[in-house]
């Protein structure tokens, strides 16, 4: 039985901040964001948006009223839940409409919990093959005004349905999975923002893609020249090409080579224009990749996933037969019509976001185009959300 994605869609702010205006207010060169880290534009999320408002709207452009009865599990993969006890895919469910025999959980580790849902699908359609699997990745990348890691944040959210037979991808039933306890990125339970030792991190992205491709290959007895594309989880995008070139450097297929940095500039053109979706930003890569049509049916495509902390794998893909059909410009044609903000009112943005407080709150949805919003909060700490759209 062939399983794997059927549906993808995806959603962040309508408001960005400029990395060159960024770069010239931390007096920076702006070529060290353009260039250096690989970034031209930073989502800045509203105050009136959390995980589970951007996972509403990113799922609600492909959870038509079918999809509302079929649906019987969500996968909620997040680091920036907004709930130690309630999941988030219980909300999801409630302002979605769909129906209530359908089961949820929220999966959490670092950057990997999407992934881990994926797998997680597999197995529950091939138990259950007339199913239909709503997952999420959603998340606010935050790391402080003035911080290292202030020119990586950014946020959104990927929404996917799995199923039997599916319109975009086939998954492969091999991957290779590495775990490691280490202290590259954390974040305490009383901040809102994350600590990350940068360049320790960056090193053990590399380590981690570089053994679990190599383990994967070893485990199925295949070649790099297999893969049409190797897609990548980017914090940053030059982080993914940093890891693509650790493997292509010494080969001497000159062709090979092209293919694959062609294919990755494809997939990386969406993050640079929003920033790191945390959870998420895989699976942009792979929209990304996707919304360029440069792949045929069967192409294989490696992905690579990977949560501080750590976590890594390495699985494939193969592209269906008129995958193009399921791919629209509808999908991501909303990102032409963002408002770009000044440094001073992404900063005050920033700062308006509701902390962990008793008293009650009240955001600056009014502003908000958005479908979902998040209204604040009151009555012990209970959110209020509301589709206003």
């Amino acid at each position: 039985m062939k399983i794997g994605i059927d549906k993808m869609s995806f959603f962040t702010s309508d408001l960005y901040l400029p990395m060159e205006d960024l770069a010239k207010a931390r007096n920076e060169d702006p070529n060290k964001y353009l260039i250096g880290i690989g970034q031209s534009k930073q989502a800045v999320i509203r105050n009136s948006q959390d995980s589970v408002t951007l996972a509403a709207n990113a799922a609600l452009k492909i959870v038509d009223d079918n999809e509302k009865e079929k649906i019987d599990l969500i996968l909620f993969g997040t680091e920036s839940g907004v709930d130690n006890s309630k999941s988030g895919a219980i909300y999801l469910q409630s302002l979605l409409g769909i129906n209530s025999s359908a089961s949820g959980v929220e999966l959490k580790q670092a950057c990997f919990g999407l992934t881990a849902g994926i797998q997680m699908a597999m197995g529950h359609i091939a138990l259950h093959p007339e199913s239909r699997v709503l997952l999420v990745g959603s998340d606010i990348a935050r790391y402080g005004i003035g911080t290292l890691g202030e020119k990586t944040q950014g946020g959104g959210a990927i929404a996917i349905i799995m199923s039997a037979n599916p319109h975009l991808l086939e998954i492969g039933t091999q991957s290779a999975h590495l775990t490691k306890d280490i202290m590259d990125f954390w974040r305490p339970l009383n901040r809102s923002e994350a600590l990350v030792d940068g360049k320790y991190s960056s090193a053990e992205f590399i380590n981690f893609f570089k053994e679990t491709f190599e383990n994967y290959l070893e485990k199925t007895g295949e070649e790099i020249d297999k893969f049409t594309a190797l897609v990548f989880h980017l914090p940053y995008t030059k982080m993914g090409l940093k890891a693509l070139r650790s493997v292509i450097e010494d080969l001497d297929n000159d062709d090979l080579k092209e293919r694959l940095l062609e294919h990755f500039e494809e997939s990386r053109y969406l993050n640079r224009e929003v920033g790191n979706l945390y959870t998420g930003s895989l699976y942009l890569s792979l929209l990304s990749l996707l919304h360029a049509r440069n792949l045929k049916a069967g192409d294989q495509i490696g992905l690579f996933s990977y949560g501080s902390g750590a976590e890594g794998e390495f699985y494939s893909a193969k592209v269906v037969e008129g995958y193009e059909k399921y791919v629209t410009n509808d999908e991501i044609a909303f990102l032409d019509q963002r408002v770009s903000v000044s440094v001073a009112e992404y900063e005050r943005i920033y700062r308006s976001f509701m902390k962990p407080q008793t008293a009650d709150y009240r955001t600056e949805f009014e502003n908000d185009p958005a479908p979902f919003v998040l209204k604040g909060q009151q009555q012990q700490q209970q959110r209020i959300y509301e589709k206003v759209n």
